[in-house]
């Protein structure tokens, strides 16, 4: 029953927030206006900002949000540490590489292509992460965050490089900065629609998948007795990441501490268990992007800021509060 609940009242704090933000934006628009625009009446240029405008915008931003959401989820439980987030395994960093390495060989001329090299970027840094992960033996659940560490680390050095290096990049470092610091921005419906189908697809594996992660968080070996394929689970956990997170950086590019902060928020409402943590997760981390993101347009405006630099000034501070917190348990 109160499961049911915090689902409810999840959902319609997420119709609450994607109204807000096609209600409110840089121009100002009466709720009558709005509500005719999207139904294509009244004002063309109306209806231009509501539907081809806000409306992509804002239902980007729901599915990013719910996206990174439930890959912390995952690798929360995966990792069974409490300050993973989708970035750990380097899907991120990966996906930023590709996108900036096209920009570099001039993709710029063809938006459309930016979206898809970042997915990619993703998908190939899991499974370089897993191969390396994998070599000399059984996966582990620390050598998956040692070859993130070090595949973020190494794409992180490239993309430096290729800021410096490339004259196309320099052309175009207002573009690259704001796909590093994280902004949705939706080039066309059909970029929309086929992360909204892949993020859909992930989060209902994700929900399959619930009962091994509960397993997984009793300790690998525990989790081997009572029947799970360490190595199949963790190989399906890092793809169902791979694909939300690379689904969420094509829209969006590099946004942080989504994925940290949603999963800690809701846990303690519904706990640990991941059948319900999952579309819980996915629901709060819609909300909060669409949040971060009605920020980022109208705190500064008309100028804007970049979605990940809202997200990074509240989960900052969360991060450290957490840490200090497991800190003092250790020492406890």
């Amino acid at each position: 029953m109160r499961t049911a609940f915090v689902l409810v009242a999840l959902a319609v704090a997420l119709v609450a927030s994607v109204l807000a933000g096609i209600l409110v934006g840089a121009v100002p628009i009466a709720p009558g206006d709005v509500w005719n625009a999207l139904w294509g009446n009244g004002d063309a240029a109306n209806a231009t900002i509501v539907r081809d405008l806000r409306l992509p915008r804002v239902l980007g931003a729901a599915i990013v949000g719910g996206a990174l959401a439930v890959a912390g989820a995952l690798l929360q439980g995966l990792l069974r540490n409490p300050l993973a987030d989708p970035y750990v395994t380097g899907t991120s960093a990966g996906g930023s590489l590709c996108a900036v390495a096209a920009i570099a060989l001039g993709a710029s001329s063809e938006p459309a292509l930016l979206p898809v090299a970042a997915f990619f970027g993703a998908l190939a840094s899991a499974a370089i992460v897993w191969r390396l992960s994998s070599l000399g033996g059984r996966t582990s659940v620390l050598t998956v965050l040692l070859a993130g560490v070090i595949l973020s680390s190494f794409a992180a050095a490239i993309v430096t490089l290729l800021l410096v290096a490339s004259d196309r990049i320099v052309l175009r470092l207002r573009a690259v900065l704001g796909w590093l610091l994280g902004g949705v921005a939706i080039l066309d419906g059909t970029e929309l629609a086929v992360a909204a189908a892949i993020v859909i697809a992930a989060t209902a594996a994700a929900i399959a998948l619930a009962r091994r992660l509960d397993a997984f968080a009793l300790g690998e070996e525990t989790a081997a007795t009572l029947g799970v394929d360490l190595e199949r689970s963790t190989a399906a956990i890092l793809a169902v990441t791979a694909l939300l997170t690379g689904a969420a950086v094509a829209l969006a590019g590099v946004i942080g501490f989504v994925g940290l902060v949603v999963p800690h928020a809701i846990r303690p409402v519904l706990g640990a268990a991941h059948a319900r943590l999952v579309p819980a997760s996915f629901l709060l981390g819609a909300v909060t992007l669409v949040l971060a993101d009605i920020g980022a347009r109208t705190v500064l405006s008309p100028a804007e800021l970049p979605v990940g630099v809202v997200t990074g000034l509240v989960g900052g501070p969360f991060f450290l509060g957490l840490l200090l917190r497991q800190r003092r348990r250790m020492l406890v």
